[in-house]
C-alpha cells in the first residue's frame, strides 16, 4: 500500500520523517513540467514546499535529480509555503494551498514513484484515483 491513513501519516510526520504528494502535471505546453508538496518536520515546527521541475527524464523516481522548471534561489530547497507548529495545520496548508489531497500522502522519496507511474501511463489528464489533479493557488 503507497499511501498513507491519516494516523501513519501523523506519525510520520512527528517522528520527525516528511511526507510529500506528487501533484501532476505544471508548467506550459512549451515547458512541460511536474510538482510536488512535501511536508518537512525541523525542530518541531513543520515545513510546507512546493516544488517545481521539469518532467524530462521518465526513467527516474528521484524526484529531486530533476532540472528546476523554473530557475531561482527558492527552487533548491522548493518554494516554502507555511511553517507550522501542528501537523495538522501543515496538511491543512498544504491541502489549502496546492490543493493535495489528505488521502495521497506518501513517505519521501514515494512521490517520484507516482511520477514515474504517470509517465508509464501515458501523462494521463487525471490523477490515479480518476480525479482531476490538483490545482495550485500558488502557480
Amino acid at each position: 500500500m503507497r499511501y498513507l491513513a491519516e494516523p501513519f501519516l501523523l506519525g510520520a510526520l512527528e517522528r520527525g520523517r516528511s511526507v510529500e504528494q506528487f501533484l501532476g502535471p505544471s508548467g506550459s505546453p512549451e515547458r512541460l513540467g511536474i510538482h510536488w508538496v512535501e511536508l518537512q518536520p525541523v525542530r518541531g515546527i513543520y515545513e510546507v514546499y512546493l516544488h517545481a521541475a521539469l518532467g524530462c527524464e521518465p526513467l527516474t523516481s528521484d524526484l529531486n535529480s530533476l532540472p528546476p522548471l523554473f530557475y531561482s534561489d527558492e527552487e533548491d530547497f522548493g518554494l516554502l509555503l507555511a511553517t507550522t507548529n501542528n501537523p495538522l495545520a501543515a496538511l491543512d496548508a498544504a491541502e489549502t494551498q496546492t490543493g493535495a489531497v489528505r488521502k495521497r500522502w506518501v513517505n519521501q522519496s514515494m512521490a517520484g514513484d507516482e511520477y514515474r507511474d504517470y509517465v508509464v501511463a501515458g501523462r494521463p489528464a487525471t490523477a490515479p484515483d480518476g480525479q482531476p489533479w490538483p490545482t495550485s493557488q500558488t502557480s
